[in-house]
């Protein structure tokens, strides 16, 4: 289809507040934001690089003009020409395919992104995890643990060199296509909504606005007249608003940003997720059926397609520069700012006033008309959404146990035995798995449950006599208890967000929802991250998670306990208090089954334990006195079903 000359400076705020009223709901956050990555690193720059390969002759040597002008000072750090086919590793330069891959995931603006990318140092050490990343992904193929465990590998090192690397991206919708609000929606109605003042983020409406900078700027430049300084750094900022609006075309391309986003967190994350990587189809505007992927998941054919689109728009960017095509016969009364753009992507909510070129429309159709058509907003004929473990829930924990016991209470009870029990519990909390990547674990959780041990295998004594007897004679019988369970993670060391949270949030958020991210996805030192194989998924989760179990509080635990010197022992009938501490060690999760608002998983736990007497009742016979007791050890293994109903 075709577009009519459009003149965004008339159009009514009104009508696209009514819009956006249909076309988003307010994002519900907890503690973390979430992840709203179209592509990845290596994708955003392979997508950049497959463009600028296939430019013509005369726009190539446009691009290499330009790129000359815009090196003067920054040789070393730039690379000499616009595309880095060399392979270097680690690299120590940055070339333009690598610009748009920065916007908006590591920068919040075309001037943030100029600066960090010409003067920072950590910018080069996220060029190398990036390059492996891309090397990961390449040899993964369709594995998708293996694509898991690069992209948790890749995130934990991202997270380290750049700690804004989570929250700057999921701090609104800009990454998404605005839902269409009624299926008869045509492309024009679509584009002034995506633009309009007062309108709600959106991918579509930020890379325009950051093209009509790119091209301003490149007009002036063809125009000439310019110091060679005033000329270099108009080059920079014409190259870097190029850039930054072409991270919001690629990602336009993504299929869980074609689907749009609203509702809560989970809702938001579980539907993105979904549609990357199982695929999209949709049509583009001018009718073509194609089938998307996205963020991870990118193939040939999704890369060719998004960098037809973006070549395209350096297409008309450097005809602008020398002075061709069609934007020199536009005209706007906003004054023209030599500086690249300063509009900041990580806090825009809506998107601003501003003077449009009459005609911008006709200039956009070549690039929009290859693009897709957006989902439905909420309501008839929207596309099905899908949830992610992201939000408040409550739950049923049974769960079995057993294992290797060092022992009873008595001081010389210290024969190796076996013992088992059964738990079960209501679960509480807030579940915030996977907000960064499928390896992630944020869960918090309290449980408050009922525990039944059988008797210990091993007797009072290890006289052959009294061991016929049996249970009768354990030298720990059955008995029941109250427990609780408290799963937190941990940023350095256990419990460490909990002790934070009263001082941070209130007077450092940003700090906390840092930590916390950090924590979620193995701590500081991140060996608590979970690894995803063919056959389930194991994490190390020591510190992370602690149970506790009352014996003899609520009721009377009665036992036989021997005391006195070997083969002179005398015993004593008492009511024992203990209280258990469970310390699980390693985590193994064949299954986790999640559908739209329940989440069920079989989790198998290596763990260890210790029961601390804490009082002791004497019962018979009168007059005798309580015998020194001791602390027996437990090393088990523990089998829980884990259910959830999300809230």
């Amino acid at each position: 289809m075709s577009f009519r000359a459009i003149s965004l400076s008339i159009f009514p705020a009104r009508s696209c507040r009514k819009t956006c009223a249909i076309l988003f709901l307010a994002p519900t956050l907890f503690s973390l934001d979430t992840p709203a990555f179209g592509w990845v690193y290596p994708e955003h720059r392979g997508i950049a690089l497959y463009a600028i390969q296939h430019l013509n002759g005369p726009e190539k040597a446009a691009l290499d003009s330009l790129w000359t002008i815009a090196r003067r000072g920054y040789e070393s750090r730039l690379y000499t020409t616009p595309a880095d086919l060399s392979g270097q590793f680690p690299p120590v330069t940055i070339d333009y395919a690598a610009w748009p891959a920065i916007a908006g995931d590591h920068s919040c603006s075309s001037a943030n992104m100029l600066q960090t990318v010409l003067q920072t140092d950590w910018i080069l050490k996220v060029a190398a995890i990036s390059a492996r990343l891309n090397t990961a992904l390449s040899q993964a193929g369709l594995e998708r643990h293996t694509r898991t465990n690069a992209m948790r590998d890749a995130d934990i090192n991202l997270q380290r060199v750049d700690p804004e690397y989570i929250t700057r991206a999921g701090a609104n919708n800009v990454h998404f296509l605005l839902a269409r609000p009624y299926a008869e929606t045509d492309g024009q109605m679509y584009v002034e909504t995506c633009l309009a003042n007062g309108c709600e983020s959106n991918a579509l409406g930020t890379y325009a606005w950051y093209h009509l900078s790119a091209l301003r700027k490149a007009y002036r430049l063809s125009q000439g007249n310019l110091p060679d300084s005033v000329k270099r750094s108009t080059a920079l900022a014409a190259l870097a608003d190029e850039a930054y609006a072409l991270h919001f075309l690629q990602d336009v391309f993504a299929a869980g940003h074609v689907a749009g986003t609203r509702g809560d967190a989970s809702l938001r994350k579980g539907t993105h997720d979904y549609y990357n990587e199982h695929g999209l189809e949709v049509r583009t505007w001018e009718g073509k059926s194609i089938v998307l992927k996205g963020d991870a998941w990118m193939r040939a054919e999704d890369a060719e397609r998004a960098a037809l689109a973006v070549q395209a728009s350096l297409s008309q960017f450097l005809e602008t520069y020398e002075g061709k095509g069609m934007f020199p016969a536009f005209r706007s009364r906003e004054p023209l700012l030599l500086t690249a753009d300063t509009l900041n992507t990580c806090l825009l909510d809506a998107m601003p006033n501003r003077d449009i070129e009459a005609g911008l429309g006709v200039l956009l159709s070549k690039i929009v008309n290859t693009t897709p058509v957006p989902g439905l907003a909420e309501g008839e004929g929207e596309l099905p959404r899908f949830r992610s473990e992201i939000g408040p829930f409550i739950g049923v924990v049974p769960a079995i146990r057993a294992g290797a016991l060092g022992g009873g209470f008595g001081k010389n009870q210290k024969s190796v035995g076996f013992m088992s029990g059964l738990d079960v519990a209501i679960r509480i909390g807030l579940g915030l798995e996977g907000v960064m990547n499928e390896s992630g674990d944020g869960l918090v959780a309290l449980d408050l449950g009922y525990r039944l041990d059988a008797a210990s295998s091993i007797s009072i004594a290890d006289e052959a006599g009294i061991q016929e007897f049996g249970q009768i004679f354990a030298a720990i019988p059955s008995r029941a208890g109250l427990s609780v369970r408290l799963r937190v993670p941990f940023y350095l060391i256990p419990l460490d967000l909990l002790v934070a949270a009263p001082f941070l949030l209130p007077t450092a958020p940003d700090t906390y929802t840092q930590m916390a991210v950090v924590a979620g996805n193995g701590g500081l030192i991140p060996w608590q991250a979970g690894i995803a194989t063919s056959f389930g998924r194991f994490q190390f989760v020591l510190g992370r998670e602690i149970g506790i179990c009352e014996y003899g509080y609520l009721t009377q635990e009665r036992m036989i306990i021997p005391y006195g010197p070997p083969g002179q022992e005398d015993a004593i009938l008492a009511d024992l208090r203990s209280i258990q501490l469970e310390f699980p060690i390693l985590e193994y999760m064949p299954f986790r089954r999640f559908s739209t608002d329940q989440s069920s998983s079989l989790v198998i736990q290596l763990f260890g334990a210790v029961d601390i007497p804490t009082g002791i009742t004497r019962v018979y016979p009168p007059g005798a006195l309580n015998p020194d007791l001791r602390s027996p050890w437990l090393l088990g293994i523990r089998a829980a079903f884990r259910w959830r109903q999300y809230l």
